[in-house]
């Protein structure tokens, strides 16, 4: 077997010398331009990664995945693994900080007209997650500024299957208030179900919720039946009734060992947002710090750009605003011994 050496195995040759600072090549050395190179150029490596463990989780997602198989085991620890990759890109921001905006204009117009908005790689991830370009802001500048290859890789991403897609046929399946003889000693609250096909459940649920609102919040009473009842159900979600009702049904009774892993996988997609939210923040914060408001090197509005991707582009949003139907613990209906032994809680 052939020995693997340390540099040859990292190709270091190619990855130190990949550094070329326009400043150099017109004899205006700036010295922080080689930060600037650096740190967008492990940002790219860390977009790679994450694009190769949200791959992986779509492929395993594309599969009928159990509530607490191995398989969605492997998916919490790499979306776990996800939200820590974002947490360091936050984290970078801090050494791009220690560039003032003095030192950015020694090479800031040499760039031109680079800009962020050529990075393909992040635009494919958005896609993957599943933000959908219909909801993107600033369309015009989504891809107007990159190459036709690498506008045919984002467009093959838009055309899969985004994990919030795949999300969202996973909580389909789930088998909570399909099988009749989970419910055979449920006690019902006796609530109307009327003709919303609700299982009685639901309906028990509704009415609970309901009495817990204060007078200020009536409003969410008929949101809570567009969000959970099929005749209702909105075109532009991306959830599916069904699908909100087993994601609401998980943050519930997340305490039952059955529920631990789906509920672990919900958390992270919050936490995926989050952190790109706060990414974003930074990013914009930075911008403002370092060229007030004057274009970006690419042409955007520069802060004004980003303080609307910031507010737009959050991929999970439905399944954060799930909590807006919370109720306290104490106030949930008492799920069936049926129920129970199915979650894990009582042993036969």
């Amino acid at each position: 077997m052939k020995e693997v050496h340390y540099n040859d195995y990292l190709e270091l040759d190619k990855i130190l010398n990949a550094q070329f600072p326009e400043s150099e090549k017109l004899s205006q050395p700036a010295h922080d331009e080689m930060l600037f190179i650096i740190i967008h150029q492990t940002y790219e490596l860390w977009f790679k990664q994450l694009l190769f463990e949200v791959d992986s989780v779509a492929t395993i997602m594309e599969k009928p995945v159990n509530d607490n198989s191995p398989a969605l085991q492997t998916v919490v620890h790499r979306l776990n693994r996800v939200v820590s990759i974002l947490k360091v890109l936050v984290q970078q921001i801090d050494i791009m900080e220690t560039m003032t905006p003095m030192d950015f204009l020694d090479f800031r117009d040499m760039l031109r007209p680079a800009s962020g908005f050529q990075s393909w790689q992040f635009k494919e991830l958005e896609a993957r997650l599943g933000l959908r370009y219909e909801h993107r802001f600033g369309q015009q500048y989504y891809i107007s500024q990159l190459r036709q290859e690498q506008i045919d890789i984002i467009k093959r991403a838009e055309a899969k299957k985004s994990l919030l897609q795949l999300l969202n046929g996973w909580l389909e399946r789930m088998p909570f208030f399909e099988e009749e003889s989970l419910w055979k000693n449920y006690h019902s609250l006796g609530a109307p179900a009327g003709d919303t096909g609700l299982h009685q459940f639901w309906a028990d649920y509704r009415q609970i919720y309901s009495g817990s609102l204060a007078e200020a919040e009536n409003a969410n009473r008929t949101y809570f039946d567009t969000v959970f009842l099929d005749a209702a159900a909105g075109g532009e979600r991306q959830l599916s009734p069904r699908a909100s009702r087993a994601a609401l049904f998980m943050m519930l009774y997340r305490g039952y060992p059955i529920m631990q892993l789906p509920f672990q996988l919900l958390n992270n997609l919050l936490e995926v947002d989050e952190q790109m939210s706060i990414w974003r923040y930074r990013h914009m914060s930075m911008v403002h710090r370092i060229i007030g408001t004057r274009i970006g090197t690419g042409g955007s509005t520069g802060k004004e750009y980003l303080k609307g991707a910031l507010d737009k582009h959050y991929v999970f949003a439905e399944i954060a605003k799930l909590t807006s139907f919370l109720i306290e613990r104490r106030r949930l209906p008492v799920l069936s011994t049926e129920m129970e032994e199915r979650l894990g809680f009582v042993q036969k």
